[in-house]
C-alpha cells in the first residue's frame, strides 16, 4: 500500500474542519474532487475511512487514526524540507505562530522584532487567534506553535496530541478610572455593586468571566458598554464611564487607568503549546526557547502583587523535554 500526501492532507483537513465543503475552500478544489480523491483514499487503503449520514460525512474510528498518522507524515515532510533548506548551518525556514490578542500585543510581537535581529533567516507568521481556536487549529497542522491560556475554571482542553509548556501565571485585575491616589490595595468586588461594567460580547470569555465573578459575591454587573476589543473597553474605563475586570496582561499602559488586584484572587496560566509527535524543526525550537524567554521577562517586569512568576521558570528543562518528547 502507498499513500498519496495530498490525498493524506485531504483526510487531516477533514477531520480538523469537519466538512468536505470547508476542506475544498482551504485546497481552492471543489467538494466534488475532494470527495472523489477521498474515495480513491478509501480503495488504496481498502479500508471504510468515512461514514455518509445525509449530506454529512463523518471520519469512522479508521479514518480518525489515519488522519493522525497523516498528520504526523506531513509535519515529518516538512520539517525535512525545511532541514535541508537549512544546511548552512543557519536555521532557515517558515515558524507560523498563533496567539489571543494580549499574547501577541505583549509576547508575540517583541519576539517577531528581536528574531529579526538575531535569526533573520526564520520566517515568523503571526496570528491573531482565541485560545478556543487555537488548539483545533494547531492539531490541523494551521500552525507549528500557539500561545493559549486556560479559562479560570480549568475546563481548557486537554488532548494527547498537543504538549502544553507553562510560560506565566496572569492575575485577573480590577481596572478602574485613573484616580489622583492610586492604590494597591485588594479589591473587594461587593464594593462595586453599584458600578457601571463594562465587559465583552454575550458568551464570551470576558463577559462569562466578570458576570460569573460578580455574581459570587452577590450582585448582577450593571453592564455600561460591551466592547469586542480591549482598547475599546480600557478607553470606556479610561474616560470614567465604567470599571471592569482583566487579565493584567491585557491591561494596555497606554490607557490612563488603574489596576488592583482581587481580594479574591483570580488568575489564568498561559501556556504555549506544540504538537505531541512530530520533531521540531530547528527553526521552532529557536522560536519556543525566545518565546519562553520574553514571557519570563514580561511576567518579572509588571508590577508587584500576587503571584506572577512564569510558570516555566526552569525552561532549559522544560523546552529540552519537549525537544526529547518531539523526536
Amino acid at each position: 500500500m502507498r499513500l498519496n500526501t495530498a490525498r493524506l492532507e485531504m483526510l487531516s483537513l477533514l477531520d480538523g474542519l469537519g466538512t468536505m465543503r470547508a476542506v475544498a475552500a482551504a485546497l481552492h478544489m471543489s467538494p466534488s474532487a475532494v470527495s472523489a480523491q477521498l474515495a480513491v483514499l478509501e480503495a488504496e487503503t481498502h479500508t471504510e475511512l468515512l461514514r455518509r449520514t445525509g449530506r454529512r460525512v463523518q471520519l469512522t474510528p479508521a479514518g480518525r487514526t489515519l488522519a493522525r498518522h497523516a498528520r504526523i507524515i506531513l509535519d515529518q515532510i516538512k520539517a525535512a524540507e525545511v532541514d535541508l533548506r537549512g544546511l548552512s548551518g543557519q536555521p532557515t525556514g517558515p515558524v507560523r505562530l498563533a496567539a489571543f490578542s494580549s499574547a501577541v500585543q505583549a509576547v508575540v510581537i517583541p519576539l517577531a522584532a528581536r528574531l529579526r535581529k538575531t535569526h533573520p533567516r526564520i520566517e515568523l507568521e503571526v496570528a491573531e487567534l482565541d485560545p478556543q481556536a487555537s488548539q483545533p487549529a494547531l492539531r490541523r497542522g494551521d500552525y507549528d506553535i500557539i500561545v493559549t491560556a486556560d479559562f479560570i475554571d480549568g475546563s481548557m482542553p486537554l488532548h494527547p496530541d498537543v504538549h502544553n509548556i507553562p510560560l506565566l501565571t496572569d492575575a485577573i485585575v480590577l481596572v478602574l478610572p485613573r484616580s489622583q491616589v492610586a492604590s494597591d490595595e485588594p479589591a473587594d468586588l461587593a464594593d462595586f455593586a453599584d458600578a457601571a461594567w463594562s465587559i465583552d460580547m454575550p458568551g464570551t470569555y470576558l463577559s462569562n468571566l466578570v458576570t460569573s465573578t460578580c455574581r459570587q459575591v452577590g450582585f448582577e454587573p450593571v453592564v455600561a458598554g460591551r466592547f469586542a476589543s480591549y482598547e475599546l473597553l480600557l478607553a470606556h474605563v479610561e474616560a470614567g464611564l465604567s470599571v471592569s475586570l482583566l487579565p493584567e496582561l491585557a491591561v494596555d499602559r497606554r490607557y490612563h487607568v488603574d489596576t488592583r488586584p482581587l481580594r479574591r484572587p483570580l488568575s489564568r496560566h498561559v501556556y504555549a503549546a506544540v504538537r505531541s509527535r512530530p520533531a521540531l524543526t530547528a527553526a521552532s525550537q529557536i522560536v519556543l526557547d525566545e518565546l519562553c524567554g520574553l514571557a519570563r521577562t514580561s511576567s518579572n517586569v509588571r508590577r508587584d502583587g500576587s503571584d506572577r512568576r512564569p510558570l516555566g521558570a526552569r525552561w532549559p528543562a522544560a523546552t529540552a523535554e519537549v525537544a526529547t518528547q518531539s523526536r
